[in-house]
């Protein structure tokens, strides 16, 4: 699986007001909804209600909140850079500067566990994060993190 099969250019943003993890997930909520045309409110609550379960910061960093939605067909992800980090809860008590959000339709099952697993590996990969911290640009943001992991190695 792609990582450009799952995330849109205009589905990735730098965030510089995000001032608590609440103000996040609207944040990716509105961003879903501009660019897939989901309900802003929907993938606000939706993502809300994941977290109340356990919070979703993995640790250095970095978040991976998701969703199932009703009327969604495919797995799809905002990703966003925060100017300043904010308090997630994360497994290591580190504040998130990167989070990639995923929305799944309700019945997506092993679909949403191959883009999930794919987004913690290109997550997990330092050297692309140093990177996507590094830049403020939404396109370069978008190259880094579409980029190929097999084409770093080579």
């Amino acid at each position: 699986m792609e990582m450009s099969s799952i995330l849109r250019p205009e589905a990735v943003r730098v965030l510089s007001a995000a001032s608590s993890k609440k103000r996040l997930l609207q944040d990716i909520a509105d961003t879903a909804s501009s660019a897939y045309g989901i309900d802003a409110q929907t993938a606000g609550n939706a993502l809300q209600d994941r977290e109340n379960l356990g919070p979703t910061g993995v640790g250095n960093g970095v978040a991976l909140p998701h969703a199932r939605l009703a009327g969604l067909e495919d797995v799809v992800g905002v990703f966003v850079v925060l100017d300043r980090p904010v308090d997630f809860r994360a497994i290591d008590k580190q504040p998130v500067d990167l989070a990639f959000a995923l929305f799944a339709p309700e019945d997506a099952g092993v679909e949403h566990l191959k883009a999930l697993a794919r987004v913690s590996r290109a997550l997990r990969d330092t050297a692309r994060c140093v990177k996507l911290r590094a830049n403020k640009n939404a396109s370069t943001i978008y190259t880094i993190i579409t980029e190929d992991l097999a084409a770093q190695v080579a």
